[in-house]
């Protein structure tokens, strides 16, 4: 999931001591903005946290393990972006209000509870923040699964359709605070989590089948929708959900 604030509250006073005004950065179409991304040391949320780098906005990187945060803001710091990086395990109460004040269960419910709920807090925490700057953007990542459920991940697909419909509830509460909530629905990238479908070569090109596109997306390729949906060219979207699937089928 993805969050935006329009302006640096004081908590995250550390990254606003770490970035210059340059010329350069007050060009660029997300300076002045403060962007969390959460599972953003790797794969799609890292390739997110990277374009809105680029694009001049401060970046807060979070992730369960300390040493894939240093990793990830040692990477973006490299290619110039404005970062700062806490372990944050958006299961935990204490760690998702970390990740804003300072920047066993069933499979089922396990699921449901990251994917859904524990989007909807985060939410939560945030948007008051956004009120008092007069606007934001939130983007939830759910995936193509959400509208064409996957064998064998009945739980996750499901989970990723609620996403779906989190995303226009939230979109009509907060839109007279002028916070805007979309969605990204990614297909087949490849990452880490997709391995298992990529890198065995009969169910990879069984795949490749249902990509009229003919390949599985690169990272990189889900960033530029998220920058364009927290960016003032979306100021009228809200409440709407994309597909970026190299064309794969994609209807409830």
């Amino acid at each position: 999931m993805f969050l935006l604030r329009h302006s640096m509250p004081s908590v995250f006073s550390s990254v606003r001591m770490m970035a210059t005004s340059s010329p350069l950065q007050q060009s660029k179409k997300l300076a002045g903005k403060v962007a969390i991304v959460t599972a953003s040391t790797d794969g799609i949320g890292y390739a997110i946290a990277e374009r809105l780098g680029v694009d001049g906005a401060h970046v807060v990187v979070s992730s369960r393990k300390h040493a894939n945060v240093e990793r990830a803001v040692t990477t973006l710091q490299s290619k110039g972006c404005s970062v700062f990086g806490m372990p944050c395990h958006v299961a935990k109460d204490e760690d998702r209000e970390n990740l804003v004040a300072k920047c066993p269960p069933g499979v089922w419910d396990k699921i449901f509870e990251i994917n859904v709920k524990n989007a909807l807090q985060l939410s939560q925490l945030v948007v008051p923040e956004m009120q008092k700057r007069n606007g934001g953007a939130i983007v939830y990542v759910s995936s193509i699964a959400g509208f064409q459920p996957m064998p064998l991940l009945g739980a996750y697909s499901v989970s990723k359709t609620a996403l779906l419909g989190l995303t226009k509830a939230v979109a009509q509460q907060v839109a007279s605070d002028n916070i805007r909530v979309n969605c990204l629905a990614p297909g087949i990238v490849q990452t880490k989590f997709s391995s298992a479908l990529t890198e065995n070569d009969a169910v990879h090109e069984k795949i490749l089948e249902q990509i009229p596109l003919g390949r599985v997306a690169q990272p990189h390729e889900m960033a530029g929708i998220i920058s364009f949906l927290v960016s003032d060219d979306a100021s009228y979207v809200t409440g709407e959900s994309f597909v970026v699937a190299g064309g794969m089928t994609s209807r409830l």
